[in-house]
């Protein structure tokens, strides 16, 4: 797997860790990104085939080994990254469920950035997603 395919691949699992994926999520995802490079160069094609090819993994594998696969690929910045975006996928719908919230961790644990690091990136996604107003 390469990073781009690493970096779809657990943005699709933070999205799809519940084990519903329903076209507002996917959109969600698409839309976050069509914004980083190399995705907003891709074709509708070429997205459609990658999201194929890493949902097929996701269902038959799961996406605690499709995590552990991706994770390898991504640079220690794409780490980083790539669990604020989860975070932020995860917090999409406001409610964030028991499941969602062991993906996180899991993910925070295999991604071994360094000390105290992640734990601060969804400290701050989490803020970003507080309705503070309410």
């Amino acid at each position: 797997m390469n990073a781009p395919e690493a970096f779809a691949a657990i943005c699709l699992a933070a999205v799809g860790c519940d084990g519903q994926l329903g076209r507002e999520e996917a959109t969600i995802l698409r839309s976050q990104l069509e914004f980083r490079s190399p995705y907003g160069d891709q074709s509708e094609q070429a997205m459609g085939e990658l999201f194929d090819q890493l949902l097929t993994r996701l269902r038959q594998d799961g996406w605690s080994k499709l995590i552990a696969a991706a994770i390898p690929a991504l640079t220690a910045p794409q780490r980083e990254t790539v669990l604020a975006l989860a975070a932020h996928l995860v917090r999409a719908d406001r409610q964030v469920q028991p499941v969602e919230e062991q993906f996180l961790q899991q993910l925070l644990q295999q991604l071994d950035l360094p000390n105290g690091r992640g734990e601060q990136i969804l400290e701050v996604i989490a803020l970003l997603h507080r309705d503070a107003l309410a």
